[in-house]
């Protein structure tokens, strides 16, 4: 089995590599056009691998659909795998849209020129994909030494369903942020950008550098007053942070609501991966619309409360279901989410009219 892992985990590095070194080599603005053409991209090769999914666990390739699912106590053959990929992808696709509305937020904060929001977006997800990994890895072991950790898994999910219903959130401040205090104090900050750097050394060309190409250099008194030599982060730095520590706390619900559908180590990172791996492109396509989708909270809120409720009682489900009741948490999740998309769009037209 550990010759497919190896596989899929070099196919990312290599559409990483692609994205990074070829297609987005230099810096520049990203189009919502673009954007939406790469997200379609992203999106089509997620829908692609269930392809693969089916016929990997319905002829047990490399070891796959051969383990009972600790989730529902059903071994996964090609539709069941199928069923429970694309479940996860879904949820962990809608979630990533409301890490959206806190990113805009956050590069918004640190008035990060569209010039380097590509960049940060490109590392912010690599550090996710590794964080995913390790939390994936050790959520598997814990569920497949203590299976109760399903029901703390599923009452975790409900009541953060319930939070995001009933009770307001607010975005504080980035700089009171935790790692961001830390970063601060561990390493001086300049005072503006430094081109795509997220680290320059005082007395080098790299911190001459202008923020905007053709532009004048303006003086760096953070940079003058440091010793040569000295490192410091740059604003972009800051911002790349506070992605990574957003991710974390996203994670931290995204992950559970991947386990209530199931416990398979492989379907959970695939699906998660694929969601993750399109976020960048997503970003772009909707960042200036995020605030049209009113209800997208409302519908994010019923799914994580959909899948908790489904781990409780997934035994009763099976029983009056059938073993392909993971079909009818599908259909649900799409329907919640259709409907709350679809309800934000008629609310945004009337507002216009209005």
């Amino acid at each position: 089995m550990i010759v497919i892992w190896l596989a899929f985990i070099a196919f990312v590095l290599l559409m990483l590599a692609l994205d990074l070194g070829v297609f987005h080599r230099k810096a520049h603005v990203v189009s919502v056009r673009e954007a939406m053409g790469w997200s379609a991209v992203w999106i089509s090769i997620g829908l692609a691998f269930a392809v693969f999914v089916y016929f990997a666990y319905d002829g047990q390739w490399f070891g796959l659909g051969t383990l009972v699912d600790p989730v529902d106590g059903l071994v996964n053959g090609g539709s069941a795998a199928v069923e429970k990929y694309l479940t996860g992808y879904i949820v962990e696709k809608s979630l990533s849209v409301d890490n959206i509305f806190v990113i805009a937020m956050i590069f918004g904060f640190f008035a990060v020129p569209p010039l380097y929001q590509h960049r940060v977006l490109f590392w912010g997800i690599i550090g996710a994909l590794v964080l995913r990994g390790v939390m994936i890895v050790l959520g598997a072991k814990l569920i497949a030494e203590f299976h109760w950790v399903l029901y703390l898994f599923a009452a975790f999910l409900i009541l953060t369903a319930l939070k995001m219903l009933f009770i307001k959130s607010e975005h504080g401040d980035p700089n009171r942020n935790a790692v961001v205090r830390l970063a601060r104090r561990m390493f001086p900050v300049t005072a503006r950008f430094h081109g795509e750097h997220f680290v320059v050394r005082a007395g080098t060309s790299a911190s001459l550098e202008s923020a905007v190409p053709g532009a004048a250099v303006e003086v760096d008194e953070v940079v003058r007053a440091a010793r040569p030599g000295t490192l410091l982060l740059t604003p972009l730095a800051l911002a790349l942070v506070m992605v990574e520590t957003t991710d974390v706390i996203f994670a931290v619900d995204s992950i559970p609501a991947i386990f209530a559908i199931t416990g398979d180590p492989f379907l959970v990172f695939t699906s998660n991966v694929f969601a993750i791996l399109g976020l960048r492109s997503l970003y772009f396509a909707l960042a200036g619309m995020v605030q049209k989708f009113r209800y997208l909270k409302i519908s994010l809120a019923l799914i994580l409360l959909v899948v908790g409720v489904k781990m409780l009682i997934a035994g009763w489900l099976k029983e009056v279901l059938g073993k392909s009741f993971n079909l009818y948490v599908l259909l649900t999740v799409l329907a919640i989410l259709t409907a709350g998309i679809a309800a934000s769009v008629i609310a945004d037209r009337r507002d216009r009219q209005e």
